[in-house]
């Protein structure tokens, strides 16, 4: 099975029901994907990941990053391992962005020119270089179903000046990225000729807190003929209202027959209206950073387990949720682990909030089947 995207139905409001077919399997859309920053969701094992949340169907894809891979265990590792899949004992689509926004981040260690990004590691401070031929090295050996063209995200805020300036070098390694790919795809660690299995790769669209950017960023991409369309750089201190904004603003100039992911995103409550304004792919680390640190979400809202009045609280983190830990778990049992400081909240909380996630989107795909918007 190799790459294709079909809608079966548009609700008024904008939102597609579909399904996405990549070479490790169908993803039902609109879809949230778990980051799996180095190739791990954070306190999550694989066998549960494949049973948490959407009705038993478990989590149908997940992402890992580009840039911490190549820094441990290095991709040349994970590509004699077979590739990250069997790398990692997970046999379900996946996705690898950038490092892109990983690089961007790295601010005060970093340079760019028209070539690439030079920078210095996170872990122990030696120099590196990121070319958008060396992304695509490194996501071909990782081997994902899904890998990004290298970009460059501004910073906010930033002038109109500047973010047309990033903008159009995220649109010379776009090209420069699906150039080097097109040649050199067939060394995906899993590539099969005969079965047509092999990555796709998809744009990202850039332009910062500018709706003419937007336009002019998803229609240069949109012209290089990409199999799916990533809105990238939000999510990164913009208020809410501007974030939403631009995914409608971009969302306008991006095909219909073609997946439609936005990076980065967001609470329970923001990547269900982003599903029902037509974005087909999200991704966050929100779940499980939340869920180390305390925070539940719930059809309540959010769930503080810290606080003292769980102390002795026998009611599950939200009674109409089913996951396993709600099935299982008490409140009261949840803050005495996060008190005690026992690993096992970690692994708890993170389920329960994978789960709500996951049940989130399978919820709106079902209204989506429906025809309700």
């Amino acid at each position: 099975m190799g790459f294709s995207f079909e809608v079966d139905r548009t609700a008024e409001g904008g939102g597609r029901r579909g399904r996405l077919r990549l070479p490790h399997g169908v993803v039902e859309t609109p879809v949230f994907m778990p980051v799996g920053t180095a190739a791990s969701v954070k306190a999550v094992p694989q066998s549960l990941l494949e049973e948490v949340g959407a009705g038993g169907k478990g989590t149908q894809i997940i992402l890992a990053n580009t840039y911490h891979l190549y820094l441990r265990p290095g991709h040349e590792l994970v590509r004699r391992m077979g590739g990250v899949h069997r790398f990692m004992s997970w046999e379900r689509p996946m996705l690898t962005d950038s490092g892109g926004f990983q690089v961007f981040s790295l601010s005060k260690l970093r340079k760019i020119s028209p070539e690439g990004v030079e920078f210095r590691s996170h872990l122990d401070g030696s120099k590196h270089f990121f070319s958008p031929e060396h992304s695509m090295d490194v996501q071909i050996a990782l081997g994902a179903d899904i890998a990004m063209v290298f970009d460059e995200c501004v910073e906010t805020p930033a002038t109109w000046e500047r973010t047309r300036e990033s903008m159009g070098l995220t649109h010379a390694w776009a090209q420069r990225s699906k150039d080097h790919f097109e040649l050199h795809k067939d060394r995906v660690p899993w590539f099969s000729e005969r079965q047509e299995q092999t990555q796709s790769l998809f744009g990202i669209v850039q332009g910062g807190m500018y709706a003419d950017l937007r336009k002019e960023s998803a229609e240069r991409l949109v012209e290089m003929d990409l199999p799916g369309y990533a809105i990238g750089g939000l999510a990164v201190g913009e208020p809410r209202e501007v974030t939403r904004e631009m995914i409608a603003r971009t969302l306008e100039h991006l095909p219909k027959d073609k997946p439609r992911y936005v990076m980065g995103v967001g609470y329970p409550d923001e990547i269900e209206e982003y599903a029902r304004m037509g974005v087909d792919m999200m991704d966050c680390v929100l779940p499980t950073r939340a869920g180390r640190h305390g925070l539940l979400f719930t059809s309540q809202g959010r769930l503080n387990i810290k606080k003292k009045e769980y102390a002795e609280d026998q009611g599950p983190i939200d009674a109409t949720c089913g996951c396993i830990v709600c099935r299982r778990y008490t409140r009261a049992y949840l803050r005495h682990l996060f008190a005690s400081g026992e690993p096992l909240s970690a692994v708890l909380n993170s389920v329960h909030n994978i789960a709500f996630y996951l049940d989130t989107m399978e919820r709106v795909r079902g209204d989506l089947e429906r025809g309700a918007s």
